[in-house]
């Protein structure tokens, strides 16, 4: 099992469209991978809530079956779409992977 967290940062403005519009459409089209890209076990996206801290604006949890999982979900043609989205609308993005079988 592998686990993948990324977070981003949006841009106040980007591609015609305003930072609370941009993040909605990316979690949007992120929610939809689960049914589209096999291998992944547990998929959470979490946009930034007000009146708590707050260091990014959307942030991804998931789990994939095994490295493999994983590497396919990241050339996978439905995920790039979504790559070159949330790409033209962020200022940063952090991503870690890790096997929690190691810690």
């Amino acid at each position: 099992m592998i686990k993948h967290i990324v977070a981003w940062n949006f841009a106040d403005q980007a591609e015609g469209t305003d930072r609370a519009t941009n993040v909605a459409q990316a979690a949007t089209a992120l929610r939809e991978l689960p049914d589209l890209v096999p291998g992944i076990v547990e998929f959470e996206v979490v946009e930034a809530q007000d009146g708590l801290d707050n260091s990014f604006d959307l942030a991804l949890y998931s789990v994939f079956t095994d490295t493999d999982a994983l590497h396919a979900y990241a050339v996978h043609p439905d995920h790039l779409k979504v790559v070159t989205f949330i790409r033209a609308r962020v200022t940063g993005r952090s991503v870690i992977d890790y096997d929690p079988t190691v810690l």
